[in-house]
């Protein structure tokens, strides 16, 4: 991968170096120190205004090259727009739109966090670091031969601040997070040839284990003993080990109950048996997103030291069709004693989720359980790449979540669920079969998982948009997107830390 950027913080008044970058508003006024420092390139600028047509729109951008009357080799201006209309989220928007503007030849920049009438607070500063940061993330570590300017922003990016200790003790808890979304992005992107079941799980360990994260490693043969056999069946047609990793965080009271975050973890799903069609199966090592997600939560709770009791579990399987593979028809009996019928062996993940649901349920007695999976194409035709799908039996956790994802800009959206929906999982076999036809997937794959949660608070977030080949965005240009961290660790930031 490429060098990461090294974000530091310095006062307002601090002399800039290397490529300037400083704030305006509609108005194209600056603040007193930017004033300052553009004061020598009035005329400069004044003619680039004029010549670019630059209005002061919300986050239109002005790059003059070597600006007569100042030292800086290069000048950006940003616009914020309005600036009395910022939100908390703006600031990360604005982090990503600077990284985005620094040119790649660049090695150093200065970016002044000044605007007329309006003080950019620590925690406003904070979440322009962390946009930076998260923007400058690229995956090339396979890259043998690399361009001259692939270097995607400046290396050392120092922001000049009102509030300089403040703003270094807000962005340490969001650095955590940071580094928790980046190695999310880090495992998603990996290919599934190099990041198996077990290479997963021994870098789980090996990462979270640094921070104080206890870390459980379940082989096949712990997996057998335990009577995760439906985990196991879908695992079963691969020459690679299956995993479960259990990790906990305890930064809360002794005896309060945890929260806990299951993610599947499918390192490469060919469909088994009932096998993928071969245009776009090379996504299919995106198929544990959700698995990466949780280990990157795990990873910034631990990291920023949460004050809360967190457990995450994720499943770690590979669906491959040898002769040993499970077959359509086939019947297994889960941890929870509930028979499934297998109708498709494309429809795995449910497989791996339930008895991992049911275990994290019956060890760990959670104050919730929240799920992460690329579980269903259905979803994409449902939302896109803009929403996860939300499936609860709770709704005071559902409107949480829903909360978080207004704040953090990883928004869901609820989708129903019902009994209606949950007769088309009913077999003639077995208690209940794994995938109810192709009309409303999304949601009788969580009637399904629904089954395996019994009263507990429960939600379960179909990520199949959102956490790989996900649009580009403002503060993410990677294919795997680290979707999910940023939200769960606000769920608990607003509502479960002591």
């Amino acid at each position: 991968m490429s060098d990461p950027v090294t974000v530091s913080f310095a006062r307002l008044t601090a002399a800039a170096k290397g490529v300037l970058v400083v704030l305006t508003d509609e108005s194209l006024a600056f603040g007193t120190q930017a004033q300052k420092l553009v004061k020598g390139a009035d005329k400069a600028l004044t003619r680039a205004f004029d010549a670019e047509k630059f209005k002061g729109k919300a986050w239109s951008a002005l790059d003059l090259l070597a600006p007569a009357g100042i030292e800086a080799p290069r000048l950006i201006v940003i616009s914020v727009g309005k600036a009395a209309d910022l939100k908390p989220k703006d600031f990360l928007k604005l982090g990503g739109l600077i990284a985005g503007k620094l040119p790649a030849s660049a090695r150093e920049a200065s970016v002044v966090l000044d605007l007329p009438g309006t003080k950019i607070s620590a925690d406003a500063a904070a979440e322009v670091a962390l946009g930076i940061s998260l923007r400058s993330y690229s995956f090339d570590r396979y890259k043998t031969k690399k361009k001259d300017d692939a270097e995607p922003t400046a290396r050392a990016v120092t922001l000049l601040v009102s509030d300089e200790a403040g703003t270094k003790r807000s962005y340490a808890a969001r650095q955590a997070v940071g580094d928790g979304v980046l190695f999310a992005r880090d495992l998603v992107n990996e290919p599934a040839n190099v990041l198996d079941p077990p290479e997963f799980a021994r870098r789980a360990e090996e990462h979270l284990s640094g921070v104080g994260v206890e870390i459980e490693v379940l082989d096949d043969a712990a997996l057998a003993e335990a009577g995760l056999k439906a985990l196991l069946g879908v695992g079963q047609g691969s020459i690679k080990e299956s995993r479960v990793v259990v990790m906990r965080w305890n930064g809360g009271a002794k005896d309060e109950p945890p929260v806990a975050f299951i993610g599947k973890g499918v390192t490469f799903d060919t469909g088994g048996i009932s096998i993928k069609p071969a245009a776009g199966m090379e996504d299919m090592k995106g198929d544990m997103g959700g698995a990466a997600c949780v280990t990157g939560l795990m990873y910034a709770l631990a990291a920023r030291k949460a004050k809360v009791n967190a457990v995450g579990l994720i499943g770690l399987v590979e669906n491959m069709p040898d002769g040993a593979a499970q077959r359509p028809g086939d019947i297994v009996t889960s941890l929870s004693g509930q028979t499934i019928e297998i109708i498709n062996t494309d429809a795995e993940g449910r497989l791996v989720l339930c008895d991992v649901l049911w275990y994290a349920k019956e060890r760990f007695k959670p104050k919730f359980m929240i799920d992460l999976a690329t579980l269903t194409g259905a979803i994409l035709v449902a939302l896109g790449s803009e929403y996860a799908g939300l499936f609860s039996n709770d709704d005071e956790l559902s409107a949480r979540l829903t909360q978080a994802g207004q704040e953090t800009g990883e928004r869901v959206w609820r989708m129903p669920l019902g009994p209606e929906y949950d007769k088309l999982i009913d077999s003639k076999f077995a208690d209940m079969k794994n995938t109810g036809g192709r009309n409303a997937g999304s949601i009788t794959a969580a009637q399904f998982l629904h089954r395996f949660v019994d009263k507990t608070p429960w939600a379960h977030l179909d990520v199949a948009g959102t956490a790989m080949s996900s649009p580009a965005s403002d503060i993410n240009k990677s294919w795997g997107s680290g979707w999910g961290v940023r939200l769960l660790d606000q769920l608990v930031k607003d509502h479960y830390e002591g």
